[in-house]
């Protein structure tokens, strides 16, 4: 079974304030294990099936078949391995990020720390987030309710290193000119707060409106500039220099 830590942004789990999450009401998240390792997937199938208002409705080993099983199951969120023979896990996750017939569906991928570039094409694909196969049960748990409830589970650690590496290669989608100059400047400040990880709950403490009217601004950015959730809205932020990039050589950086 997966061991380890995920990095700090997400330990302390999601606000209800903000969201609807699906596992407090009678229909539990629907999840689609996508990875090539059979112990792996048997490993995570296990976890999942044990917690409450969870179920597992399918398992596959490549990406094409991810994709297959996506529009037969109906899942909420597929947990997504990068690495898998034939269409790897960055080709699925574009095709269902891409599919109106999988608006639903949320992917959140499997990854290391060695494959930051992996996580980037991710992003910019559609994925939802991101953990890693040695993170601690409990944290996957929090992740996967995290991407069901619509946020993006974003560590800033690792974030902050993918970005800093992101900011300089052009973007891997192209955003009109014209939809960034319809953002207003609420909207632009609004996606700023959450490039830099904060949650609606707390752009709207720091903004001082409710966080439904921050819901709203994130919303209303993410539809100007094409972004299917906010964690694309993340990349499409700094790939675009809406927000600055943080400085790799703070003494904050990892």
């Amino acid at each position: 079974m997966p061991s380890g830590t995920l990095e700090d942004q997400d330990q302390q789990g999601p606000t209800t304030t903000d969201r609807t999450w699906r596992w407090a009401m009678t229909e539990p998240i629907r999840v689609l294990i996508a990875d090539d390792e059979t112990l792996i997937r048997a490993g995570f199938r296990a976890l999942i099936n044990a917690e409450p208002g969870m179920v597992v409705v399918g398992e596959a080993a490549d990406g094409a078949a991810a994709v297959d099983l996506a529009r037969q199951t109906h899942p909420d969120v597929v947990l997504m391995d990068i690495r898998m023979p034939g269409v790897d896990g960055l080709d699925a996750t574009r095709q269902i990020a891409e599919a109106p017939d999988l608006a639903h569906v949320h992917v959140l991928i499997l990854t290391t720390f060695d494959h930051d570039e992996y996580v980037i094409e991710a992003l910019g694909a559609g994925a939802s987030g991101f953990v890693t196969k040695n993170t601690d049960p409990g944290q996957l748990l929090h992740g996967i309710r995290v991407v069901a409830g619509g946020e993006a589970l974003l560590s800033p650690g690792l974030t902050r290193r993918l970005i800093a590496r992101l900011v300089h290669r052009g973007p891997n989608r192209q955003v009109n000119a014209g939809a960034l100059a319809q953002l207003t400047e609420r909207e632009r400040e609004v996606t700023g707060l959450a490039a830099y990880g904060m949650s609606n709950h707390e752009i709207a403490e720091h903004l001082v409106i409710s966080p439904a009217t921050a819901k709203t601004h994130v919303s209303r950015a993410m539809a100007k500039l094409g972004a299917r959730d906010r964690a694309q809205l993340v990349a499409l932020a700094y790939q675009h220099r809406l927000v600055d990039p943080p400085d790799p050589t703070s003494p904050n950086a990892p």
